[in-house]
């Protein structure tokens, strides 16, 4: 019989999990952190990848938040409806639909600058172990996305 620190099929080891659990915890931060930007954490992510690039087509907006545009769309929706975004079909291919910041979009970056400080702040880690942390969880979902990639090759 195993021990319990060597039971693998115990909740308590597995990585998914604690995984999962902060990702729960840490939407529940910036729930209470973007309500006064009227945002939720998706709309959040979308407004950064455009103050970041500017307008971009949908496909590219979903690749850089790796959403497929079934998720997207809505949340494109709903920030047009509220005035932060622009969504228009390209003149060269209406197939694509480019999305922009509005001015109102544009403006509300500068209230969202005390949003990564506060974030940093509710984890208790300091700046080097927030940077450390990013890292390696940049390089597991690398790792998990070429698992994935060459587990469906090999299934086909």
């Amino acid at each position: 019989m195993t021990t319990p620190a060597t039971d693998w099929l115990r909740l308590d080891q597995q990585i998914c999990f604690s995984l999962n659990a902060a990702s729960r915890a840490f939407n529940g931060v910036y729930r209470v952190v973007l309500k006064d930007l009227g945002l939720t954490y998706p709309q959040y992510l979308v407004m950064l990848v455009l103050w970041e690039h500017g307008e971009l087509p949908v496909k590219k907006l979903g690749e850089h938040l790796r959403l497929d545009s079934g998720t997207l769309s809505p949340l494109l929706k709903r920030l047009e409806a509220a005035g932060l975004v622009r969504r228009e079909r390209s003149v060269r291919d209406e197939r694509s639909v480019r999305v922009r910041p509005t001015g109102e979009g544009v403006a509300l970056r500068e209230r969202a600058t005390e949003v990564p400080r506060r974030v940093a702040t509710a984890t208790g880690l300091d700046l080097a172990e927030v940077q450390d942390l990013r890292a390696r969880l940049d390089r597991l979902t690398a790792a998990l996305d070429t698992y994935g990639t060459e587990a469906a090759s090999t299934a086909s």
